[in-house]
């Protein structure tokens, strides 16, 4: 279970994202994916305490794992900066 980056770089959570399940074999499937504008972005926490896949890692710009990301747009529409929007999956 460690190798998940839920659990690497938030060890002190019992919580466990629902992106956990792609690593046991199920594919994810999305219409969506958030992307993240560095320029815009000023890292206040809120699309990391709000994902709820646990998808988006801090440092010192943000990053999104897709691997474990649904699309869902939670992170998009609480940014209250508008740096994450959403991009039609397989686009640019």
């Amino acid at each position: 279970m460690a190798d998940h980056p839920w659990e690497v770089s938030r060890p002190i959570s019992a919580w466990v994202p629902g992106g956990w399940s792609e690593t046991k074999g199920t594919k994810i499937s999305r219409n969506e994916r958030p992307v993240i504008d560095q320029e815009k972005c000023h890292t206040c926490n809120i699309c990391w305490i709000y994902c709820p896949d646990g998808a988006i890692s801090r440092g010192d710009t943000y990053s999104i794992d897709y691997k474990f990301c649904r699309g869902c747009g939670i992170c998009a529409e609480e940014c209250p900066r508008k740096a994450i929007s959403m991009a039609m999956e397989g686009g640019n």
